[in-house]
C-alpha cells in the first residue's frame, strides 16, 4: 500500500472517533488510575519487604500496609472491568453509526450502484469489515495514549530515588515502538490484501450458491468447485501472512522488553554486591530502592507492549478503511430535494432528458415525451434500448440531464421518499423476502389489517391459494421466493403492489417470466386496479399493446416513434417491424389465443400453471437465455 494513502486512511480513521463519544477519553482516564494504583502497590510492597527483611521490623507493623494493598488490588480489578466494558461501548459506538453511515450511504447511491458489485462484497463491507474496527477504537487509540501516560507516571516516580534506574527505562523504552514500526511495517498492507480476498471469495461463493441450479443444468459444478477451492486457498494464505506479522511482532516486543528488565536487574544486582556505586544521589542504594523500580519496571514496559500487541489492530483497520473511506466519500450524483408532490393524481413531463449512469455515462437521450393523469403508456423496443434505464432515472435511481416533471415540479427537487411512496412498482423477476407471506405484503405499508391483506390477495387472484396454506397469512416464505411458482410468487408481489395505493405504476415487463394462464390472472388483476391511475409499462409482448393508450418505441437510446398502436402498426417502422417478427420472435405460449373464461383460467393457473417452482422457472430462464 502507498505509504501516503496508508497516511491518509489513519488521518479518515482518527477523524472518526467522535462517534465514539466520550467512552474513549473515560477509557484513557481509567487507564491512567490504574497505573496510579499500580504505582501505589509497588511502593506499599517495596516497603514491607524492606521492613520485613532489612529493618527486622513486627509483621503486625504491616498490617495496615497489606489492607492498603488489598484494597489496591480490588481497586485495579474493578477499574480494569470497568475499562473493558467503557473500550468495547467505544467500539461498538463507532461500529453502529459506520453500519448507518454505509447503508445511508448505499441508500443514497441506489440500486444501480449497488447492483456493481456482487452482494457477497457488500455483506463483507457491512459485517466483517466494519466488525474489524472495534479493536482499533476499543483497544489501539486508548492504548496510544496510555503507552505515553503510564511510563511518564513512573518515571516520574523512579528519578527522585534513582536516576540510573530511570536513565535505563529511558533509554530502553524507544526500542519497543521503533523494532515495532519496522516489524510491522507491511502489516497494513497485508490486510487490505486480506480483506481484497474475503471480498472476492464472499462475492463469488455468494454468486455461485445462487446460481447452483444453473451450473448443474451446464455441467459446471465441479469447475466452479474448484474455483471456489481456489479463492479459498488464496484467502489462507493471506490470513497466515497476517497471522505470522503479528506474532512475530509480539516475539520481538517480548524480546527487547525482556532485555530492558534484565539490564536494570544487573544494575541493581551489582549495585549491592558494590561493584556499581551510581545513581542514588549519595544516599545508597536501599532494598526498597531496587524492589520498587524492579516492580515497576514490566510495568513500565506493558503500556508498549500492550500497543504492540494491539498494532495489527491498526494495521487491520486501515486495511478495512480503504473500502469503506471510497464509499462513504464517493460523491453522490443522485440530487435529492424536499418538496412534496402536490396533486392526486400524476402526469409527467420530460423535455430533452438524457438519462446518465452512476459514472455520469449517457445511457440514453435526448428523449421528449408526457405521461398524462390516468394515462397508460407503454414502452417497447429491443434489448438494450433503454427502457429499463429510463424506469430507474424515473425511481430516482440514476441521475439525468434536461428535465423530467412530474405535476410540474423537477424530479430532483421532490422528497424522494414522499415521491415513492405514490409509486407501485412490479417487474418481471418478483423479490420477496424469507418471512411470512404478511410481512412481505407490508413491506411498503407496516400498517396494513389483515382484512386489507385478504382484499389485496383476493384482487390480485391469490387468495385462495393463500387460504389453502395451513398457516395462511402467517406461512413462512423460503429465500428467493421457494416453495412458490413464478404465477404465485407474481401475483403475491402484485398483492403488495396493490397496497401502496398509488397513483403511478411503474411496470417492467411485470408477464415475462409467466405462462399465459397466470399471465392472464396478474394482467386481469392490474387493469383494474389500475382503473383511472397513470401507468408506465416495459414490455416485450406486442400483442398486449392495445390495451395501452399511447406508445413509445425506443432504440438505441433514442426515441424514435410514439402515437397509439393503431397509429403506430400502420405506419412503417421500428414497432411494424417488430410485429412482423412476431410469430418467429416469440414462444408458443406467447401467439395470441382464446382466452378462457376468468373462473376456468383461474383453475387452470392454480392447479397446472403454478406447480412450478420460482426458483425452477428463473434457472430454467437463465439456462435459456445462455444457449
Amino acid at each position: 500500500m502507498d505509504k501516503s494513502l496508508e497516511k491518509q486512511l489513519g488521518r479518515w480513521l482518527k477523524a472518526q472517533q467522535y462517534a465514539c463519544g466520550p467512552f474513549l477519553k473515560l477509557s484513557v482516564l481509567l487507564g491512567v488510575l490504574n497505573g496510579l494504583a499500580l504505582v501505589g502497590q509497588a511502593w506499599v510492597l517495596a516497603t514491607v519487604l524492606q521492613g520485613l527483611i532489612i529493618d527486622e521490623l513486627e509483621r503486625q507493623a504491616f498490617i495496615p500496609h497489606m489492607l492498603a494493598f488489598a484494597t489496591l488490588v480490588l481497586l485495579r480489578a474493578v477499574i480494569a472491568w470497568l475499562r473493558e466494558r467503557v473500550s468495547f461501548e467505544a467500539g461498538r459506538r463507532l461500529r453502529e453509526q459506520m453500519r448507518a453511515a454505509v447503508l445511508n450511504k448505499l441508500e443514497r447511491l441506489g440500486p444501480a450502484f449497488v447492483n456493481g458489485k456482487p452482494v457477497g462484497s457488500w455483506a463483507s463491507i457491512v459485517l466483517e469489515q466494519i466488525e474489524d474496527l472495534q479493536d482499533f477504537y476499543g483497544r489501539y487509540l486508548p492504548q496510544m495514549s496510555l503507552a505515553a501516560f503510564i511510563p511518564l507516571i513512573i518515571l516520574v516516580c523512579v528519578f527522585p530515588i534513582n536516576w540510573a534506574g530511570g536513565l535505563i527505562l529511558l533509554g530502553t523504552a524507544p526500542l519497543i515502538p521503533l523494532f515495532m514500526v519496522l516489524v510491522g511495517m507491511g502489516a497494513a498492507d497485508a490486510n487490505r490484501k486480506h480483506f481484497s480476498a474475503l471480498q472476492q471469495l464472499s462475492g463469488h461463493f455468494m454468486d455461485r450458491l445462487k446460481a447452483l441450479p444453473t451450473l448443474k443444468l451446464f455441467y459446471r459444478a465441479e469447475a466452479e468447485q474448484r474455483a471456489i477451492g481456489k479463492a479459498s486457498e488464496d484467502f489462507r494464505e493471506r490470513t497466515m501472512a497476517v497471522l505470522r506479522m503479528a506474532f512475530l511482532s509480539s516475539a520481538v516486543l517480548e524480546f527487547f522488553a525482556a532485555v530492558s528488565i534484565a539490564i536494570l536487574a544487573v544494575y541493581f544486582g551489582f549495585s549491592y554486591l558494590g561493584h556499581l556505586d551510581f545513581g542514588h544521589y549519595g544516599m545508597g542504594i536501599s532494598l526498597f530502592t531496587g524492589m520498587f523500580v524492579l516492580i515497576l519496571a514490566p510495568e513500565f514496559y506493558q503500556p508498549l507492549r500492550d500497543m504492540g500487541t494491539h498494532y495489527h489492530a491498526k494495521a487491520q483497520a486501515v486495511g478495512a478503511a480503504e473500502s469503506l473511506m471510497a464509499l462513504l466519500e464517493l460523491p453522490e450524483p443522485l440530487k435529492r430535494g424536499e418538496q412534496p408532490l402536490p396533486g392526486e393524481s400524476i402526469e409527467l413531463q420530460a423535455r430533452d432528458l438524457k438519462v446518465l449512469s452512476i459514472d455520469g455515462v449517457p445511457l440514453l437521450g435526448p428523449l421528449s415525451f408526457s405521461l398524462a393523469a390516468g394515462e397508460k403508456l407503454a414502452l417497447v423496443g429491443p434489448s438494450g434500448a433503454g427502457k429499463t434505464s429510463l424506469l430507474n432515472a424515473l425511481l430516482g435511481f440514476l441521475p439525468y440531464e434536461g428535465s423530467l416533471k412530474l405535476n410540474g415540479i423537477e424530479l430532483a427537487e421532490l422528497d424522494p421518499a414522499a415521491w415513492r411512496s405514490r409509486i407501485a412498482w412490479l417487474g418481471q423477476n418478483p423479490q420477496l423476502f424469507h418471512g411470512t407471506i404478511a410481512d412481505n405484503l407490508r413491506l411498503g405499508q407496516p400498517e396494513l389489517t389483515e382484512a386489507q391483506l385478504w382484499d389485496y390477495l383476493q384482487q390480485a387472484k391469490v387468495a385462495d391459494y393463500v387460504r389453502a396454506l395451513p398457516d395462511g397469512l402467517a406461512h413462512q416464505l423460503d429465500e428467493y421466493s421457494g416453495g412458490l411458482s413464478v404465477g404465485q410468487a407474481q401475483r403475491l408481489a402484485l398483492a403488495r403492489a396493490l397496497g401502496r395505493q398509488a397513483q403511478l405504476f411503474v411496470l417492467d415487463e411485470p408477464s415475462a417470466s409467466l405462462d399465459s394462464q397466470s399471465e392472464q390472472l396478474v394482467l386481469s388483476a392490474l387493469w383494474q386496479a389500475m382503473a383511472g391511475k397513470s401507468c408506465l409499462m416495459v414490455t416485450h409482448r406486442l400483442d398486449q399493446l392495445d390495451r395501452m393508450d399511447r406508445v413509445l418505441v425506443l432504440d438505441q437510446g433514442k426515441l424514435v416513434q410514439q402515437g397509439t398502436f393503431a397509429e403506430l402498426k400502420a405506419q412503417p417502422g421500428l414497432l411494424a417491424q417488430m410485429l412482423d417478427e412476431l410469430p418467429l420472435a416469440v414462444s408458443l405460449d406467447d401467439t395470441p389465443k382464446a382466452s378462457p373464461p376468468p373462473i376456468a383460467a383461474a383453475a387452470e393457473a392454480e392447479a397446472g400453471s403454478d406447480s412450478k417452482p420460482a426458483s425452477e422457472s428463473k434457472s430454467e430462464s437463465e439456462s435459456g437465455e445462455e444457449r
